[in-house]
């Protein structure tokens, strides 16, 4: 299976509330299915603290993370939603990793994206993922 390996909302073109492409394949590599979910429902379920899910996602209030995730399951066609937690939090902990090695590497953008802070967002994050995962379960 060839997964897009950045699939989210921010790479969607839409038309309306309406999906009508996906872009940015960078990532595009050879992965298990539940690699882009585990992907999306970062940010979709999502798996960031409520301060965030208000100021930078814009919802009107919290989330009710469990049904997201369950209704993303479901419509992405998985026939259970064991795993898929631990799957998330790989995956945040994966995405990091390739941050700081790129940034290390100085390669950009991720080596601004670090001298911005991204590195500790993201690991803050993954701490709440760990840390709050009973809203997801």
């Amino acid at each position: 299976m060839i997964c897009h390996g950045d699939f989210g909302p921010w790479n969607v073109v839409w038309q309306g509330l309406q999906p009508a492409g996906i872009i940015d394949g960078d990532y595009a590599r050879p992965a298990p299915r539940t690699h882009d979910a585990a992907h999306a429902l970062e940010s979709v379920a999502p798996f960031w603290d409520d301060a965030e899910c208000l100021r930078w996602l814009h919802y009107p209030a919290p989330p009710d993370r469990l049904a997201r995730l369950e209704d993303f399951c479901s419509a992405y066609g998985l026939d259970s939603t064991a795993g898929i937690v631990d799957a998330v939090i790989a995956k945040q902990q994966d995405n990091a990793n390739l941050v700081r090695r790129l940034a290390e590497q100085g390669q950009e953008p991720h080596a601004t994206w670090a001298a911005n802070g991204l590195l500790t967002e993201l690991d803050n994050r993954i701490a709440w993922s760990e840390a709050h995962r009973h809203l997801v379960e």
